[in-house]
């Protein structure tokens, strides 16, 4: 209420009235606050659901998009929830994958925080996130000074490295995620540390950069393959883009593993599914959530005495997409 009242230039009796649809007010104050609503990203409706009670016992999630990563971390949220006494409100996109305006986590949390919820959990968002309310963030842009839950990124993707540097793989090409995401940065950095570590030299040349969107992983998952040096193995930053991989070089003729090796980070259930099964890295989605779900329980309840950030252990799931170098290329 006090951000619309700031920047109407009312008081928050104005905006109460407004927004309760009161009389006492100008047309011309109206238009303001309206307008200073819809600037915010506030719905009138929330608005006035947060006046009649000073707590909702209702947590938002708020997500770019619905996908198997979502669906997982959603799982451990409700279960984290249960009997709890807490709702949960679910504000996700409905553009899969789309583009709109940087920003849309801080629109989505002004619609949600302190309005008709409690504190709200924020799923990978690009940048930093601010709330007058409690936030956990899942996945936290780099240098964010949040409470969050992230999983081992660095240990899970030099594990997989390693994997593949034990299969006798030199040739490593790696496709990696929004670079916005320290997720997305650390996973990078254990596929440089794992290559150096073993003597191999980093060809920037095989380093692609994606966005973690499947689609983004295609163009760049081609243009390794077609390279007359192309890797013998690609490790994707996420499971989507690593089946996206498996889906171009099936295109291209070439046999996974025979002729390229691939592997994933996320362990969604796809990935178990997949023909060949694909080496990942579970990073447990659910555990995630669940754990995020029970940090932001209790900072609204203000008896959280844990650390600011939780970082929960991966663990290498070796399938059929990786086997030692077949046919040169």
């Amino acid at each position: 209420m006090s951000d619309v009242a700031r920047l109407a230039g009312v008081s928050t009796a104005t905006v109460s009235r407004v927004v309760n649809r009161r009389y006492g007010v100008s047309a011309s104050t109206i238009e303001q606050v309206r307008a200073a609503i819809e600037q915010l990203g506030y719905e009138s409706s929330l608005v006035a659901t947060s006046l009649r009670s000073s707590r909702t016992n209702v947590l938002g999630l708020v997500t770019h998009s619905f996908q198997s990563y979502t669906a997982e971390v959603l799982k451990g949220v409700m279960d984290a929830l249960s009997q709890s006494g807490f709702d949960l409100i679910i504000y996700a996109n409905s553009d899969l994958y789309g583009t709109y305006s940087d920003g849309w986590e801080q629109r989505h949390l002004a619609r949600l925080s302190g309005t008709l919820t409690d504190g709200c959990i924020v799923v990978t968002p690009s940048r930093e996130v601010r709330s007058g309310t409690p936030v956990v963030v899942i996945d936290p842009a780099r240098g964010s000074a949040v409470p969050s839950v992230t999983a081992d990124n660095f240990a899970g993707a030099t594990a997989v490295v390693e994997h593949l540097l034990g299969l006798g793989h030199q040739r490593i090409g790696f496709i990696a995620g929004r670079a916005s995401l320290e997720a997305a940065w650390s996973r990078e950095e254990g596929y440089r540390t794992a290559l150096a570590q073993a003597g191999v030299p980093i060809d920037p040349r095989l380093i692609a950069r994606g966005s973690f969107n499947p689609e983004s992983a295609a163009p760049l998952a081609r243009a390794l393959l077609d390279r007359p040096d192309r890797p013998t193995a690609i490790f994707a930053a996420s499971d989507g883009m690593a089946l996206k991989t498996l889906e171009v070089a099936k295109g291209l003729g070439l046999d996974v593993p025979g002729d390229l090796s691939v592997a994933g980070f996320d362990n969604i259930p796809e990935s178990a599914l997949a023909e060949p099964g694909l080496t990942t890295v579970d990073q447990s989605m659910y555990r995630l959530g669940y754990e995020a779900a029970r940090m932001l329980k209790s900072l609204v309840r203000g008896d959280w005495d844990g650390p600011g950030r939780l970082v929960l252990p991966t663990r290498l799931v070796v399938r059929g997409s990786t086997a030692a170098p077949g046919k040169c290329p």
